[in-house]
């Protein structure tokens, strides 16, 4: 099947502008399927109301897209429902903004049950903001007296409605899940093991160094969002010690916020972590605007206070040799490896090694409140052979 043809717009608002924002949005159409064949580059103080762009660059885009054979339109940015209806009826082709091409992307790569849910719960509440006047088509004129709506206001409802009923339920199901998450996460650390939490950019390669470092075949590929579904293994610091690492999905600039909203279970493996291993590409000329992106998102699920190891990866795209740089008291504070080579990995492993004892003698292992069937099964321990026989007896 032939892919789509894309026609990308990148919008630089005021002076923020990302150097990278071209090549992140072809990076982001190609991992959906659609194929870039042109792209559009403004610069505007504020956006236009109506059509972000103003008219007279939307006419421009409807001339360049239909030359490019452009079967849609990609902005680089959020646009509000008005916004994208006027824009497809001035160049009278479909118009995708940022947040809905990441919402199916992650639709699309999502496998997981928890995963699937995830997606459909972020992609129904974002369509439940576009529903605003989509039924005006169906309304007819009435008196300035009538005190009901008309039909297409009823539908609106009818719909809000259905969502409203499929969120509740997509809710419920994501808390049983989660309990279930966290009843795994409180197994493992009754073992007084370690949790590591990889987390970073989309595409700096964590599901790579994943594989590296637990031996797992999580997939992995040179494309955005290639992992959604948190996976959980162990892995050797040294030959005494193991630790448990959890592979968790990429970040991006603009991710939407619904996205966010509905993958906090997933991404409680991150607050919930001892430590995170914040995975960096090193051959990045835009590392620094990434790594604040990540650290914005951080502090957004409330995992900015868990302590970080920056490891800057991909050292084989560049002239860095693998180290380990270090605070001033001593502790690691980065490692610059190459999960596809294995350089460095030994000192990734010694850092985290040298993290796990210190925190081994900060969190002493304490004894922990039983679990009710546990209290059951010590009480029926203490029991003489009388009472056991008595307990038979009123069974029976």
């Amino acid at each position: 099947m032939k892919a789509s043809r894309a026609f990308l717009v990148c919008v630089t608002i005021g002076r923020v502008r990302y150097a990278d924002s071209a090549e992140e949005l072809r990076l982001l159409v190609t991992s959906d399927g659609l194929e870039p064949c042109g792209l559009l580059e403004a610069r505007r103080e504020k956006p236009d109301p109506a059509t972000f762009l103003g008219s007279g660059k939307i006419e421009e885009l409807g001339e360049l897209a239909r030359e490019a054979k452009a079967d849609v339109v990609v902005f680089d940015t959020a646009l509000s429902a008005a916004q994208q209806r006027n824009i497809e009826r001035a160049i009278e082709l479909p118009v995708l903004d940022r947040t809905t091409l990441i919402l199916e992307i992650f639709r699309a790569r999502a496998k997981s049950r928890e995963g699937r849910l995830q997606v459909e719960l972020a992609r129904l509440e974002h369509l439940s903001t576009r529903l605003v006047r989509g039924w005006t088509h169906l309304e007819r004129q009435r008196g300035g007296l009538g005190k009901t709506g008309g039909p297409g206001e009823k539908q609106i409802e009818l719909d809000r409605r259905m969502i409203g009923v499929r969120v509740k339920q997509l809710r419920e199901q994501l808390k049983k899940l989660a309990r279930q998450r966290g009843t795994q996460r409180r197994a493992r650390t009754r073992g007084d093991t370690l949790t590591v939490s990889l987390v970073g950019y989309t595409n700096a390669g964590k599901s790579t160094l994943f594989n590296r470092l637990t031996r797992a075949k999580s997939y992995a590929a040179d494309q955005l969002f290639a992992t959604l579904d948190t996976t959980a293994r162990r892995f050797w610091v040294n030959d005494e010690e193991t630790v448990v690492a959890s592979d968790t999905v990429g970040f991006i600039r603009g991710l939407p916020h619904q996205l966010v909203e509905a993958f906090k279970s997933t991404l409680d493996e991150t607050v919930h972590a001892d430590l995170l291993l914040h995975v960096v590409d090193a051959a990045s000329p835009v590392r620094e605007e990434q790594i604040r992106e990540v650290n914005l998102v951080l502090e957004e699920i409330e995992a900015d206070d868990v302590p970080v190891i920056i490891v800057y990866n991909k050292i084989d795209r560049t002239t860095h040799e693998p180290e380990i740089v270090r605070h001033p008291d001593g502790t690691p504070k980065a490692v610059f490896v190459s999960a596809l080579t294995g350089a460095g990995m030994d000192l990734l492993r010694e850092a985290v090694a040298e993290f796990s004892g210190r925190w081994r003698e900060e969190h002493p292992n304490e004894p922990r409140e039983p679990e009710p069937w546990e209290e059951e099964l010590e009480a029926e321990r203490r029991m003489t052979p009388e009472e056991e026989l008595k307990a038979l007896e009123a069974l029976l």
